[in-house]
């Protein structure tokens, strides 16, 4: 599934082309996705220009001058792309956006886990699929202080910890796993048992990664693609996810192992993080 970077690079990607285009035609083929496209809704957009492209968590906002906000969703295959306008409906295109520019913003999902509906902008932190979602990773708001106020009272191990959304958003299973291992905590740790100098690493670690994998266009397992279509190729830096059996990339000698932490495989290095 794509995650915060992911989302991210997606964002950059269509930011230039998109602003100032403007929504003309607004065609919805396929309504089958996690929630049910509301075609009426989405139409609303007719006729508005692009003001703005923003990101919360795994979610892209596209604001429009009418006061409204295209909020989408990749889900698990999702992909979001620019192409002209002439060309033809591909299988699992689910909306099409046709723009004054002549092109045509795609939006297909193979696997229909994805989402896309409209918001009033000025409302959008208080929507039922926003108003629970912890602190951004990336905002000024985050550091091991923050994580550290966080983790009180709490005692699940710190891989969970990362991965709850209530806490902080984006961090997915890749993510969390190459964190750890940078700052050499053991994902089965309980955050309990973190000091506090410990969570300053760790925060410190979670932007590193994170900006790393947008700088290198995201992770690309199975489908994530920016808007022009081009792969990430983060996937070839990964430390240790998806490298059990392999000697840890520190040179400690010890060996990639993998378990499973919440149903989630889980990397890390057994002599680097204890």
């Amino acid at each position: 599934m794509p995650e915060l970077p992911e989302v991210e690079v997606l964002r950059r990607s269509l930011e230039r082309p998109l602003l100032g285009d403007r929504f003309e035609t607004v065609r919805v083929h396929f309504p089958t996705l996690r929630e049910p496209l509301c075609e009426r809704r989405l139409r609303s957009l007719e006729g508005q220009e692009v003001v703005g492209l923003r990101r919360r968590a795994k979610y892209l906002w596209i604001d429009a001058s009418g006061g409204e906000t295209l909020v989408l969703h990749l889900g698990m295959s999702g992909r979001l792309t620019l192409v002209d306008g002439r060309a033809p409906l591909v299988a699992h295109e689910h909306l099409g956006f046709e723009l004054a520019s002549g092109r045509r913003l795609r939006f297909r999902d193979p696997r229909r886990f994805g989402m896309a509906f409209v918001a009033s902008t000025e409302s959008l932190a208080r929507d039922r699929h926003f108003r629970h979602l912890g602190v951004e990773p990336l905002s000024t708001g985050f550091d091991g202080a923050r994580l550290a106020g966080l983790a009180g009272g709490r005692t699940a191990p710190v891989k969970n910890f990362l991965m709850d959304a209530s806490v902080v958003v984006g961090v997915g299973n890749i993510y969390a796993s190459e964190a750890l291992y940078r700052s050499g905590i053991h994902p089965r740790r309980s955050v309990a048992r973190i000091a506090r100098r410990r969570f300053d690493v760790l925060a410190e670690a979670v932007r590193d990664v994170l900006g790393d994998a947008i700088e290198q266009g995201g992770t690309t397992l199975n489908d994530f693609a920016d808007g022009e279509g081009n792969s990430g190729y983060f996937q070839v830096s990964l430390d240790v996810y998806g490298r059990a059996g392999e000697p840890c990339p520190a040179g400690c000698g010890g060996t990639i192992r993998r378990v499973s932490l919440s149903n989630r495989s889980t990397y890390y290095c057994p002599r680097c993080q204890r």
